[in-house]
Formats: C-alpha cells, structure tokens, sequence
C-alpha cells in the first residue's frame, strides 16, 4: 500500500456540467498490490455484480475530466469514453446493469421539475446534462427512496453503493463502492473520478459525506 499525493482539479459544472472547477489537495490511498475481491451476498441481484463491473471497467479507460456541455443522444447518449465527469462514471456504471439513468431522470424531472435544484438556471428539463449533475442524482435516488442512512463507520458502505461528498465551497462529488477490498483500511475501494479520469482508490471518508444510496438491495 503506497500513498499518492494528488493535486488535481476538480469541477462539478461551470454552467453547464457536473463540475465546478476547484483545485484540491489530499492524499488518497491506492494499493499497488493484486485485489482482493470481497464476496457479494449469493442472494444479490445479477444487476449489482453488473453495477460495480460496469464502474471498475472504467478504471485505465477513462483517462480524462471534461466539464464541457456537450450535446447526446436522448437516451443512451454519453460523451466520449475517454473523459467525462464524476457522475459519468455512475451513468456508464448503471447502464452495464441494465439502468439508463438519463431517461429515468429525465422523466422524473418532467414529472416533478419543482422536486429538482435550480441551481444551474435552467428554465426546463435538458436531456444532455441532467444526469450528469450531481444533485440531480441525488434527487432522483431520494425520490426513489434509495437513501440509507450516512455513519462513519465503513461496514455501513456495502459493495454497489452510491457516496456523495461535498469538496467544499458547495463543490458536489459522487462515486460508487465497489467489492475490491483494501486489505490495509479493511473496506472497500471507490471508483471515482475526481479530475484525473477514473480511479479505483480508498476515497469513502477523504471528503464529507452527504448521501448514501443503495439502489439494488
């Protein structure tokens, strides 16, 4: 197990995207050794194994961080795989199981547009970054009443679940747990991206936490 210091930059949308560009200092673990895979219940859904394939997948392909709006295809659009955004890696991550979340957003938000932020000036729904904006996300899976409750214990985080922290300044961020076990924190690792494309790193408690979701139990 080796330390890796990153000062990255990170955004969660300038005004149109997931990010908001800040620059950021901490010392995330990585492990440099072979992974240990921790099991999954036998009873799990076929769809939480495809969820956290889908997110570790990622990790050595997507290699970039772009903010950028970009117009997609409505639904299953995605910008390029090489970059992306944080939340990227959760709408690649759900799609593998099956779960496209820019369509069910997206319909939820006509739905019950007033439920969503505003925090972006958005007058209606936008198929081509709704999903990708963190507390978009967020909503979406409180209204789906997939939140479990946020502890400071790591045995509270199963494989499969969605973290959300705040990076400060009102900065959002979002990752999924996966079952690759750090041998040396004794919990699971997360797949992230934070700025540097994504990483499988032993990020859960490296920010606040301020959602916890589980959405195939």
């Amino acid at each position: 197990m080796r330390y890796l210091v990153l000062t990255i930059l990170c955004a969660l949308l300038v005004t149109v995207s997931a990010c908001q560009r800040q620059q950021l200092s901490h010392t995330i673990r990585t492990s440099s050794s072979a992974p240990v895979l921790k099991p999954l219940p036998t009873e799990a859904p076929d769809e939480l194994k495809q969820l956290i394939d889908g997110a570790v997948e990622q990790v050595g392909i997507t290699k970039g961080y772009d903010p950028s709006y970009v117009s997609i295809d409505y639904p299953g659009g995605d910008v390029a795989i090489e970059t992306g955004v944080c939340s990227d890696v959760l709408v690649r991550a759900f799609r593998k199981a099956g779960v496209d979340l820019q369509r069910l957003v997206h319909e939820d938000m006509v739905r019950a547009w007033a439920a969503y932020p505003k925090n972006w000036g958005n007058s209606g729904p936008d198929t081509n970054i709704d999903h990708r904006r963190v507390k978009n996300l967020m909503t979406y899976f409180e209204r789906q009443e997939k939140s479990v409750g946020i502890s400071k214990n790591k045995d509270d985080y199963l494989p499969g679940d969605i973290v959300s922290w705040d990076l400060g300044n009102g900065v959002d961020h979002i990752g999924v747990v996966t079952n690759v076990w750090s041998e040396s924190e004794k919990r699971c690792l997360i797949v992230h991206n934070i700025g540097a494309g994504a990483k499988l790193e032993d990020a859960l408690f490296a920010w606040r936490i301020t959602g916890h979701y589980r959405y195939f139990k």
